[in-house]
């Protein structure tokens, strides 16, 4: 190596050492939180006051729609608006003395982390599950359809559909980290409140994408198990990005119905 090649390396090493730690960087929706709560102050808006509507943020900030609902699910846990179904979303108080708001983990992180997790569970397990655990399996589906009709809000056969797979994975790892996403979207705050406006929007586990998945391990087909999971994960995060909305459209619906019906029976 020639000593110029030698000084250019050292000097690479050295200004690699000497630069900064890049700044660590929110997700879109802190960064929108954030700069929401800042204009809200700078703005004049009291306690009480309406925020500007879902689809006006989101051009004002230039981020999409989901983006700004993940951001107000965010203020709302943290008691700084209130969000009134049908009526918009209203400022209940800015943070004392200008302290910054703080966030928990979102479904929407919860969800992702899934999909990069459960899929592989999926495969694995695919290839060493037993007759044993394909039968619970099927008993876990028909106990998803039973809550699902009971319109309890309780997902429980849900959650042991998917950790019994992580189990049958045989990888002792895998299964404490699907264990401990699903422990996490039950105490994250933020995780918490967006499932339980998903459950009002009467959304709930598909239980023919449970099957796909239990035909799929039954097979022993790592690749369509994987598929299938991934397949099941992503219809996941899409309903969670349009819980809120679909709730507001139901919401909606429900009170033309009613206004049809009081017409209908005005004009008899």
């Amino acid at each position: 190596m020639s000593i110029t090649g030698s000084t250019t390396s050292q000097t690479r090493r050295d200004t690699a050492d000497a630069a900064p730690a890049p700044a660590r960087r929110d997700r879109l929706y802190q960064e929108l939180a954030r700069t929401l709560l800042a204009d809200l102050a700078s703005g004049g808006y009291r306690p009480g006051d309406r925020l500007p509507p879902e689809r006006e943020l989101s051009q004002r900030y230039d981020v999409s729609r989901p983006t700004v609902r993940e951001a107000l699910i965010a203020l709302e846990v943290q008691g700084l608006i209130e969000v009134r179904l049908g009526s918009g979303a209203y400022l209940k108080a800015l943070p004392d003395g200008g302290t910054p708001p703080t966030f928990a983990v979102s479904a929407f992180e919860v969800t992702e982390a899934r999909l990069l997790v459960e899929p592989e569970v999926a495969g694995l397990a695919a290839a060493q599950i037993d007759a044993a655990e394909l039968a619970q399996l099927a008993a876990l589906v028909d106990g998803i359809a039973q809550e699902n009709a009971r319109n309890s809000g309780t997902e429980g056969a849900d959650r042991d559909f998917h950790l019994l797979i992580a189990r049958a994975s045989r990888n002792a790892a895998l299964l404490r980290i699907v264990e401990d996403l699903w422990t996490l979207r039950a105490a994250s705050p933020e995780t918490a409140l967006l499932y339980a406006k998903a459950r009002a929007a009467n959304i709930q586990p598909v239980v023919e994408e449970h099957t796909a998945i239990l035909r799929a391990l039954e097979a022993r087909d790592p690749a369509a198990a994987r598929a299938a999971m991934r397949a099941h994960l992503n219809a996941v995060l899409d309903s969670l990005l349009f819980a809120t909305e679909e709730r507001a459209i139901e919401e909606a619906r429900r009170a033309s119905l009613s206004r049809k019906a009081r017409i209908a029976h005005t004009i008899e």
